[in-house]
């Protein structure tokens, strides 16, 4: 259980790097896969597979794309798209055009959050998330939408501050987790989308123990689903799923 925008563990801004300010909106697009692909033959999915690689490698070019496996995890999704971009008219063309794909045809969407990027409130560091980085992707994403209840925003500010200084606090204990938070007050149902990369799941565990022993727990509403996601090549992922 964790606070959105609080607990942060990604890298200093290059200078080459645009403003945090610079409008950046988030998707996260979670596909299940029809049973029905399975009983293709090894030659389209092997043109499916390559097919696939090469419209996420083009679209690179014109926004951030990262690709994670959920095979085996959950039965609600196999695979997911995390795409970073400054328009959400360039979603929906990544979008439109993976349905297009030979893989398009036996995909539906199970989860789409959208959210963007905001300065927070209870941190004046310099502090740039990951994803806004040239840093290498870590193994792990977990991905889930976060709701604080409406009290929460009702309290004064300094009481608030002083519960997220608490929050923050429990997040430097582990820094091989790098979290990366963004806003979706009024273009989604969630408040805050959060996504923590790590290589260590169990670091990751320890932290959301330890973090809902703080006081902000009691002002959370919703945090689920809470997403485990396996960073993984495009081709890969479409050869994994049968």
């Amino acid at each position: 259980m964790v606070s959105g925008g609080e607990i942060n563990h990604a890298a200093r801004t290059p200078s080459s790097l645009p403003s945090p300010l610079t409008p950046t909106y988030l998707n996260f697009s979670f596909y299940k896969v029809d049973p029905k692909w399975r009983w293709l033959n090894d030659i389209a999915k092997e043109e499916a597979a390559k097919e696939f690689s090469s419209l996420v490698e083009v679209a690179k070019t014109k926004m951030k794309v990262r690709t994670y496996s959920t095979l085996g995890l959950r039965t609600d999704t196999d695979f997911m798209l995390w795409m970073i971009c400054d328009s959400v008219e360039k979603i929906q063309v990544l979008t439109s055009k993976v349905y297009s794909t030979i893989i398009g045809k036996y995909i539906e969407l199970s989860h789409v959050y959208l959210s963007c990027i905001r300065k927070s409130v209870y941190s004046n560091n310099k502090i740039m998330p990951g994803f806004l980085t040239d840093e290498d992707p870590m193994k792990y994403v977990i991905v889930y939408p976060f709701i604080k209840a409406r009290e929460w925003y009702l309290l004064p500010f300094e009481e608030r501050k002083k519960m997220m200084d608490e929050h923050i606090a429990v997040g430097r204990r582990f820094p091989e987790v790098r979290l990366n938070t963004s806003y979706s007050f009024g273009i989604d149902d969630q408040d805050f989308m959060l996504a923590f990369e790590t290589n260590d799941l169990i670091a990751f565990q320890d932290l959301i123990v330890q973090l809902r022993e703080t006081r902000v727990s009691e002002y959370v509403t919703k945090d689920t689903p809470m997403i485990v996601c396996v960073y993984k090549e495009t081709e890969d992922i479409v050869r994994s799923i049968g």
